[in-house]
């Protein structure tokens, strides 16, 4: 049986349910995630997929980059801005049933003590498991920043910083800071199991794991105990389908109720189509291909210059985004706080290209492999034809580029060790401040496995960085930022391609949906006429 079978007869059985007794709301996603634990990865597929199960101390108000209580209902930051207390909610029911564990005692100080400290911790008994890589928690630098996290009492979390920063709150709304069961863990820790928590997720969330089949189907049931705004849906289906067109032809068939990503060819059809809703908004964005500096001749800065001055932009944003993007020159988007305008962009120019190479001793033709990305992104709305139109570039002047792509998730964790010469990716802001663009370029980020794909590290940029984060007053930190952004350009560790604009569709009786600055996708909150 065809892979395509399977796939549907999952979702058939996965919406086995007389409409009368439930109602089910049928996502179709665009890739399946690496598990169920945002702390270990760093991809929106896998965070969506976690996404409505977990909740963190902190949370985006839905459909804004508003900080708001979650599961703090309040909290207190001393003077000096190092020192976070976080007063809990009481009687949070976490889910029964998955996986057979029946919880004895409602959320508390334990649970957010384990959270973070398997990630802090090297000898906590869950660091390791899983493969014990916490990327995003590493590269923010919070395994140096953090000084303690104490329980002061059973409702009453202490997080202490050795330097102050400024954006901790809305870092603790993001998904790597989602709060897991300590009960659960120990359950399966006596059981011998312990992989299981990571595949099995126990939460507090708006909806509670049912089954996952891998590259199929998804399944989630409302969780009547939910605390803050509740699921108006009895089911919630993620029908995995990785080709837009696949899920373009479910949308239009009934089979699945919301899509991300259409293609950019398909828009204008969507939107004359009654029984769909299109909705979009600038992305908090941005596309680009890396040059990892750590691989000659890429070590030099003419040679990232020139390849950078190599690719005709403006025929990527015409022919593949199709009007849906611009043309970018920061790492940040303009919506973004503390975008430097004054930035020059590199221009399209072949013979200043031919010109650098040859000033940074570069004999041609070059050979170089350019890997880019097996699957579309918000960002990216297809990442395989960016490559082929920048291979053309290249050719014209004497850079021979081998095409490489890998599975998702290998891609991603290949790309993290270092082992493309270039490569594409790009990044969706998680909190609305800057620092969550500009740390993909800091130090930290640069090691074996961090998110710093261009293992660029530059003082002048770091410094900045750090110093940033220390400070409260909006306008000091804008003019750190600005220059950040000059001297990260002039270094050009990588060559920005685009800020995309980002359409989201669904079936007309769908109702609630708020669409996320963060590219993020949340149902509670949604319903079905």
């Amino acid at each position: 049986m065809s892979r395509l079978s399977l796939t549907t007869l999952a979702l058939a059985a996965a919406l086995a349910i007389p409409a009368a007794q439930a109602k089910t709301l049928v996502y179709c996603s665009e890739g399946s995630p690496e598990n169920f634990t945002p702390a270990l990865n760093t991809t929106g597929t896998s965070f969506d997929a976690a996404r409505p199960v977990y909740d963190k101390l902190t949370q985006f108000a839905r459909g804004s980059t508003q900080v708001e209580p979650g599961l703090a209902e309040s909290w207190t930051v001393s003077p000096d801005g190092k020192v976070f207390t976080f007063k809990l909610r009481k009687g949070i029911k976490f889910h029964s049933g998955v996986n057979g564990f029946k919880p004895t005692r409602d959320f508390n100080a334990d649970d957010v003590l384990f959270s973070f400290e398997r990630q802090w911790k090297a000898d906590h008994p869950y660091a390791k498991v899983s493969g014990g890589k916490y990327d995003y928690f590493a590269d923010m630098g919070l395994p140096d920043d953090l000084q303690s996290i104490e329980k002061v009492d059973p409702l009453t979390v202490r997080i202490t910083l050795k330097r102050a920063n400024v954006t901790m709150l809305a870092n603790l709304a993001m998904d790597f800071a989602s709060i897991h069961s300590a009960e659960y863990a120990d359950m399966l820790a006596k059981a011998n199991k312990k992989e299981q928590l990571d595949q099995f997720p126990v939460g507090t969330g708006p909806f509670s794991f049912v089954t996952y089949q891998k590259d199929a189907v998804i399944r989630f049931k409302a969780n009547k105990d939910y605390w803050g705004e509740k699921a108006l849906v009895d089911d919630l289906v993620f029908a995995i389908t990785p080709d837009p067109t696949a899920r373009y032809s479910k949308l239009k068939a009934g089979e699945c109720h919301f899509v991300i990503a259409p293609r950019p060819a398909d828009l204008p059809e969507m939107q004359k189509d009654p029984k769909l809703t299109v909705i979009n908004q600038p992305g908090l964005n941005i596309a680009y291909w890396s040059f990892n500096t750590l691989k000659a001749p890429f070590d030099k800065k003419e040679v990232r210059q020139a390849l950078t001055m190599a690719i005709d932009r403006a025929a990527i944003i015409k022919d593949v985004y199709l009007g849906a993007g611009q043309s970018a020159k920061n790492l940040i988007p303009p919506t973004l706080w503390s975008y430097n305008d004054a930035v020059k962009p590199y221009p399209f120019d072949a013979a200043k290209a031919k010109e650098l190479l040859a000033k940074a001793g570069v004999k041609t033709p070059l050979e170089i492999d350019l890997w880019y990305m097996p699957v579309q992104r918000p960002y990216n709305p297809n990442a395989k034809r960016i490559a082929e139109m920048m291979q053309a570039d290249l050719a014209k002047v004497g850079v021979n580029a081998k095409l490489v792509t890998y599975e998702w998730g290998e891609y991603r964790k290949r790309m993290q060790q270092g082992e493309h010469m270039t490569g594409m990716l790009g990044w969706t802001g998680d909190n609305g401040d800057p620092d969550n663009f500009f740390f993909l370029r800091g130090c930290d980020a640069a090691r074996p496995g961090g998110q710093n794909l261009s293992k660029w590290c530059n003082k002048e940029f770091d410094s900045r960085l750090e110093k940033a984060r220390t400070i409260a007053d909006t306008k000091e930190r804008s003019k750190l930022y600005q220059e950040m952004q000059q001297i990260e350009h002039d270094d050009a560790p990588d060559m920005k391609i685009a800020h995309s604009v980002v359409y989201e569709a669904m079936r007309k009786e769908v109702t609630g949906y708020k669409q996320s600055p963060f590219g993020s996708h949340q149902f509670n909150g949604v319903d079905l006429k």
